[in-house]
């Protein structure tokens, strides 16, 4: 494309248009987080939706807003029984790690950590006399969970939980509205752009919707295979039910944020080995069977899941998407990381819409 007065302005008024929309949405975050949750939900559900709506009984077809009504029901249930089968056991591991004797705990990893504080030792040149790993260990556990740390995060936690109420039935009821009308969601992004836009921006969100409900089914899929294949193993092996089961959600669950998730959640289910090991072994080989059953686990998922779930069905290269990640990571942590692919897809479907004629627009979308 060659480089006029005309094509610069442009240019620039598309960025500014662009950084615009951005400081709106960020300023207005928690709305946008709403309407983006109800919309997904909404894709989700749309398929029942449309079936519900054409069924007959007698003489009488099921109205949109009844199938609609149905559709969001289910929805509940769903989220509300997975909550309901796992917060009991959240609740009671941390109620069982608020009693926990931490110098019981260690001492069964005694030799483990004799010779790590002998390698310390002779790494830094420490001096046996003012270095204890075990004492630093206690005391940094005993600072991390305690009766008065974990009260305060269950009080945190039930106050959370009420300010949520806000939150699920706002969700709630914008996404009854975007089940009820089928093209509401789209009327409203339309409406933010001129008439001559509104073939572009009607194509844009077709790519949006077919990439991001294939990217979030992928994502649910893949956490709800690790949480079954994990659980399994370890039921497998011995372990409690309910422990199984605990490490199994943690890594479903942290394995929707990519790379760092499934490392914290690691660390996590080796803490949970380590103060409650399965019955007949000690922690240490309870430790290990963790560690070595997640990291096979998540050799698997790294090679042949997430390459399918990252790059094939959002249409970007594994490259790109991870120095996407390692930016948004960068720039907000935890969150970016999450919101990173989605925001991304939705910034390369805009760009090809709208300024194709780039090269480097061209490059990045064009297995979109």
């Amino acid at each position: 494309m060659s480089i006029t007065p005309q094509n610069i302005l442009r240019f620039t008024v598309g960025l500014i248009i662009t950084a615009a929309i951005l400081f709106v949405m960020w300023y207005f975050s928690s709305v946008v987080i709403y309407i983006l949750v109800s919309a997904v939900l909404a894709i989700m559900g749309r398929p029942l939706v449309n079936w519900i709506s054409k069924q007959h009984i007698g003489r009488f077809q099921m109205p949109r807003w009844a199938a609609a009504s149905i559709t969001l029901l289910a929805i509940l249930v769903l989220f509300m029984s997975i909550f309901s089968l796992f917060i009991p056991l959240i609740f009671s591991k941390i109620n069982e790690f608020a009693h926990l004797d931490f110098k019981t705990v260690l001492a069964s990893v005694e030799q483990p950590i004799a010779h790590a504080q002998a390698y310390l030792q002779h790494t830094f040149a420490l001096p046996e006399t003012q270095f204890s790993l075990t004492d630093t260990l206690i005391t940094s556990l005993k600072g991390l969970i305690n009766y008065d740390t974990l009260n305060n995060t269950f009080t945190s936690i039930v106050g959370t939980a009420l300010s949520m109420l806000i939150t699920i039935f706002s969700i709630s009821f914008i996404t009854f509205f975007f089940l009820k009308e089928d093209g509401l969601f789209y009327s409203m992004v339309k409406a933010m752009f001129p008439e001559r836009l509104q073939n572009n921006v009607t194509h844009a969100l077709d790519s949006i919707t077919l990439l991001l409900s294939r990217y979030f089914t992928g994502i649910l899929t893949e956490s709800l295979i690790l949480m079954v294949i994990i659980s399994t193993i370890m039921i497998l092996f011995g372990m409690k039910t309910d422990n199984a089961l605990l490490i199994g959600l943690i890594m479903g669950v942290m394995n929707v944020v990519p790379y760092a998730g499934p490392l914290m959640g690691g660390i996590v289910s080796a803490f949970i080995g380590l103060v409650t090991p399965i019955d007949g072994m000690t922690a240490v080989s309870t430790m290990t069977i963790i560690i070595c059953t997640l990291m096979c686990v998540k050799g698997v998922d790294d090679f042949i899941l997430q390459p399918t779930i990252y790059s094939e069905r959002v249409k970007a290269h594994p490259l790109e998407v991870f120095l996407v990640i390692l930016i948004a990571g960068y720039m907000a942590g935890i969150l970016g990381m999450l919101l990173a692919i989605p925001s991304y897809t939705v910034l390369r479907v805009l760009a090809k819409e709208f300024f194709s004629e780039f090269s480097l627009v061209q490059k990045l979308t064009q297995n979109i």
